[in-house]
């Protein structure tokens, strides 16, 4: 038995060891093979969501002298859709679900963001604590909250991200835990509602890693 719920969580639980965090470079092993075989259905497909990806980035960055940096984002939506889509396999470690990851990728990416903009385009940085229209007398309360905003970003992207990760397995581990105890007819409607469970967290790896790099393409879009 679990000292408790969210310790099937924890790293250090299944089989006694903290190599789970290895998990997260599976992908060297699955991903570089795609670009030295003759171009499958899936590596097209790939490449469509990257260009795909590319575009809107390139939108939402604006036309500056950022070339290339699209990559960035297209990278890290790679690699958290990777590591999300892990998780829901069976005794695979889940690392986007802990804040030791999600914190490790947003808040280095926003700090970068924080000091190219103060040190580059330092009045641009201060328009941006005023929002245009606000009355004189609101001006103190904006730049306040504009700052309190702007300072847990990175708080607010690596929460959301290992919420929603860890709420949805969370769910599927509660409804698994009540298996043995079901009858026969209940256990089918459980499989099912388990499947169901499946397919929506499937998407929520999706949606969650495309929000993560949006986020922060939005993020350095302002410091420009």
């Amino acid at each position: 038995m679990m000292a408790n719920l969210f310790s099937s969580f924890d790293p250090s639980t299944n089989f006694n060891l903290s190599l789970n965090w290895l998990s997260v470079l599976l992908g060297l092993t699955i991903i570089p093979p795609m670009f030295w075989l003759i171009p499958s259905r899936l590596s097209l497909l790939w490449i469509k969501i990257i260009s795909t990806l590319h575009k809107e980035f390139k939108v939402l960055i604006g036309n500056n002298n950022t070339q290339g940096s699209t990559l960035i984002f297209i990278s890290l939506f790679s690699f958290i859709m990777f590591n999300n889509f892990l998780g829901l396999f069976p005794y695979i470690f889940t690392s986007t679900s802990h804040m030791t990851l999600t914190l490790t990728l947003a808040l280095p990416l926003w700090l970068s963001f924080m000091i190219y903009g103060w040190i580059n385009h330092t009045i641009h940085m201060f328009a941006h604590l005023v929002p245009q229209g606000t009355p004189p007398v609101l001006m103190p309360f904006m730049v306040c909250i504009e700052t309190i905003s702007n300072i847990i970003r990175p708080g607010t992207l690596a929460v959301r991200l290992s919420a929603n990760m860890i709420a949805g397995h969370l769910l599927m581990t509660l409804l698994g835990n009540t298996g043995p105890s079901l009858s026969l007819m209940l256990v089918n409607f459980l499989v099912i509602t388990q499947i169901l469970l499946l397919v929506l967290e499937s998407a929520v790896s999706i949606i969650q890693s495309y929000v993560f790099a949006v986020l922060s393409t939005l993020y350095s879009s302002e410091v420009n």
